[in-house]
């Protein structure tokens, strides 16, 4: 009696009315969606503008779908080209069957045009996307178990799959679930990366050939242990083979780049810096220009003082002559008889006489005021 297992669906299809919603396209959709997500996160960090990851992944995953496909269909034509089958069956990619090989050479490709149209380096956006990749083709995985395949061989582990269909040659029965095994080293070379990126600061492609090597590692042992049918070289499994080389490609990438383009890129999408938010939450051009401005006008405004500021000697004579101008509106006799008088008698006693008790003859300065006013009015 077994203690444990991992059930399998009964049905990998969903009906809302008259629209399928299957479990396998589900996981796919969900999986596109993480990577742009976390794609986006780690391009913005680098530098990049919000939505460039998007744009270019209009490009990127319509050709990685064709090209898992193609991959898939190629490699396992007997599926779809064999006496009794229907070639029509080709084009049901909902049903499963996806090459990641295909996938990742395919979308590698639309990637690369869409990064050219933006004027962007394509090892730089690979390493920003790596990581949710990874993460993606975690999420892709478990639409294997709503379809009850990729598994391995029988087993009577806890962790046993326990597949309820016999269709296409399946066996009902407890088995490796290979699917959960390559889910969980996705997720860990999805992790891998961003701890390399961080600690080593990966560029010019190496985030992304570290993905593709550590992949490849699993792949071939989880490979390994599949007993679905397969076409088989030396006693591997084509896939084991596929795996083997890339790895080696991606390893020699990584050793080249890490010699030939050390570090990593300081700008990876030109005039992305300008939008950048200031601390003040101004742009860097709008703060550059605030700057330029600000110099500018201290300039203007320190030259314009130099040149309106007088002399010593002008400005003593431009105060009197505007003291003298004011008082002279309002008291223009009071003014000249004061200046005369100063400039005429000394200051202090004069004769002998007391200058307290001397008698003021001359008129106080608003009634002179007030019989000037006077005089106007009657004029």
């Amino acid at each position: 009696m077994e203690l444990a297992y991992i059930p399998s669906p009964s049905h990998g299809v969903l009906h809302l009315g008259p629209i399928p919603l299957r479990g396998y396209a589900f996981c796919i959709i969900i999986g596109v969606f993480v990577a742009v997500w976390l794609g986006n996160k780690r391009w913005i960090a680098r530098g990049g503008r919000t939505g460039t990851v998007a744009d270019i992944a209009v490009w990127a995953v319509p050709f990685g779908l064709v090209g898992g496909r193609l991959y898939h269909v190629i490699t396992d034509y007997q599926l779809y080209f064999s006496e009794g089958r229907d070639w029509v069956d080709a084009f049901k990619i909902w049903e499963g069957g996806l090459g990641i090989w295909g996938a990742i050479a395919l979308g590698a490709l639309g990637a690369w045009i869409g990064c050219r149209r933006r004027g962007i380096p394509l090892p730089a956006w690979a390493d920003a996307l790596a990581p949710g990749i990874a993460f993606a083709q975690a999420i892709g995985r478990w639409g294997n178990w709503f379809n009850q395949e990729l598994y391995g061989k029988a087993t009577d582990l806890p962790w046993a799959l326990h597949i309820t269909s016999s269709t296409d040659g399946r066996v009902p029965g407890y088995y490796h679930p290979t699917f959960l095994y390559e889910s969980l080293w996705c997720v860990g070379v999805g992790f891998l990366v961003i701890w390399a990126d961080r600690r080593f600061k990966l560029g010019h492609g190496r985030a992304f050939a570290l993905y593709v090597a550590a992949y490849c590692v699993g792949r071939g042992w989880i490979e390994y242990m599949r007993v679905d049918d397969a076409h088989h070289i030396l006693g591997l499994r084509l896939n084991d083979w596929t795996a083997m080389v890339v790895f080696l490609l991606a390893v020699l990438y990584f050793v080249l780049s890490a010699r030939l383009r050390p570090g990593r890129e300081e700008i990876v999408e030109p005039g992305a810096g300008a939008d950048a938010p200031a601390e003040d939450g101004e742009t860097a051009s709008d703060d550059a220009e605030g700057k330029t401005e600000g110099k500018t006008e201290g300039k203007t405004e320190g030259k314009d003082k130099a040149e309106g500021e007088p002399k010593d000697g002008d400005k003593s004579a431009g105060e009197a002559e505007s003291d003298g101008d004011s008082v002279g509106l309002d008291k223009p006799a009071v003014t000249e008889s004061v200046t005369s008088r100063d400039s005429a008698e000394p200051a202090g006693p004069a004769s002998g006489t007391d200058s307290a008790t001397e008698p003021d003859t001359e008129p106080d300065a608003e009634s002179v005021s007030r019989d000037e006013a006077g005089s106007a009015k009657k004029g």
